[in-house]
């Protein structure tokens, strides 16, 4: 117990109903003994089981998952299977919190390893985001419509839905913000100020009218004047994975390969996503890879194991490299292993639950208020 706790923020301990660290016994296992008892605990619990997998995970876990996707898809995916009394999301934190809270009462959302969080989310705590809002209101803003990435605590997307506003993913951001746009004058788009850029810009908001909010400094760093020219309040976050990626690497990439086409994810900095020839969600460089032509050779800025998935699925008739040749890889999804896995199953057969996630009753509202907006926007 004490290797894992230490991992946890004060927020994820207080969202755990139970932890218990991997078993001894389930470490040195051989590949082939996992997949078998694997199986054999997903033929047990049957109906019972749901395993949601996100694009990054590892092959070796990915593999089992009954839906796989990236955050939008896989949210949609909780009401598919309403008999299912046990959500398996190998994934991260907040993605099981949002599970939970979409969840039916009977449902049980499991986690297999406590240790899978994000550091984007850590980003922002709630304390963070309440100072902003009243310094906000003291500098007289008040028409300012709040957006959190999905990549997210569930406190975060509470405060955000008690205050009119919503969730989004990379795949729905611009028809939030045009959602946003609507209801109020002013974003204010956490944590991730690398999405909120992209997206604004590519709607043709100007960089001039983004500030960016830095939650460690008094108003965030801004004086009234910067506020009032902006219509995009970005928070000072970001992925430390998609931050990697560069503008450099795509010219020396298009130096290595002429005619290479480059896809990135919009996580990355704005000027990578200028430099590329195109961007967009998990879900959208999936597609735009699979259905391009017959030899397109693709470089792509996005983590490691969906690039590899796709390259080796699409071989030969595509290549698809990492735009990082040394591979930028989510170490917090890589926590997810088989070894995990296979001992939160055999556990379930034997009717005990470990790693459940639970979203108190007094945020839970508030957060499938902002779920459901996210889920309603088109």
């Amino acid at each position: 117990m004490a290797s894992i706790i230490p991992l946890l923020t004060e927020f994820e301990k207080e969202h755990i109903s139970e932890r218990q660290s991997l078993p001894e016994k389930y470490l040195g296992l051989s590949d082939a003994e996992m997949d078998a008892r694997i199986a054999a605990a997903r033929k047990s619990l049957g109906d019972r089981l749901v395993i949601l997998g996100h694009h990054y995970q590892r092959d070796e876990v990915i593999k089992f998952a009954d839906y796989i996707g990236d955050s939008f898809r896989l949210a949609r995916q909780i009401a598919v299977r309403p008999q299912a009394d046990y959500i398996v999301f190998c994934g991260v934190h907040f993605m099981a919190e949002s599970a939970d809270v979409l969840a039916a009462p009977h449902q049980q959302v499991i986690l297999p390893d406590l240790a899978a969080g994000c550091s984007m989310a850590d980003m922002a705590n709630p304390d963070q985001l309440q100072n902003c809002w009243e310094e906000l209101t003291q500098m007289g803003f008040t028409g300012v419509v709040p957006v959190t990435y999905i990549n997210s605590a569930a406190s975060i997307k509470a405060f955000v839905g008690e205050r009119g506003g919503t969730v989004c993913t990379s795949s729905n951001a611009g028809a939030t913000l045009r959602w946003a746009f609507e209801r109020g004058d002013k974003v204010l788009f956490l944590p991730d100020q690398h999405l909120g850029r992209n997206t604004a810009y590519k709607m043709g908001i100007p960089l001039d009218e983004m500030v960016v909010w830095d939650p460690d400094e008094i108003f965030g760093g801004l004086e009234p004047a910067q506020v009032a020219a902006a219509k995009m309040i970005l928070w000072k976050g970001h992925c430390s994975v998609h931050t990697r990626f560069s503008a450099q690497q795509i010219a020396a990439i298009r130096q290595q390969h002429p005619g290479i086409r480059v896809i990135v994810h919009p996580e990355v900095p704005w000027d990578v996503v200028q430099a590329a020839d195109d961007s967009g969600s998990t879900e959208y460089i999936i597609k735009a890879i699979t259905s391009s032509p017959v030899g397109s050779i693709w470089a792509v800025g996005t983590e490691v194991h969906l690039v590899n998935r796709l390259a080796t699925q699409l071989a030969p008739e595509r290549t698809v490299i990492s735009l990082d040749r040394f591979g930028c890889l989510c170490s917090t999804m890589f926590r997810v292993s088989p070894n995990h896995l296979l001992w939160i199953l055999e556990e379930l057969v034997q009717g005990r639950v470990h790693n459940r996630i639970v979203v108190p009753d007094d945020q839970k509202h508030w957060t499938r208020v902002a779920l459901d907006r996210m889920l309603s926007i088109q």
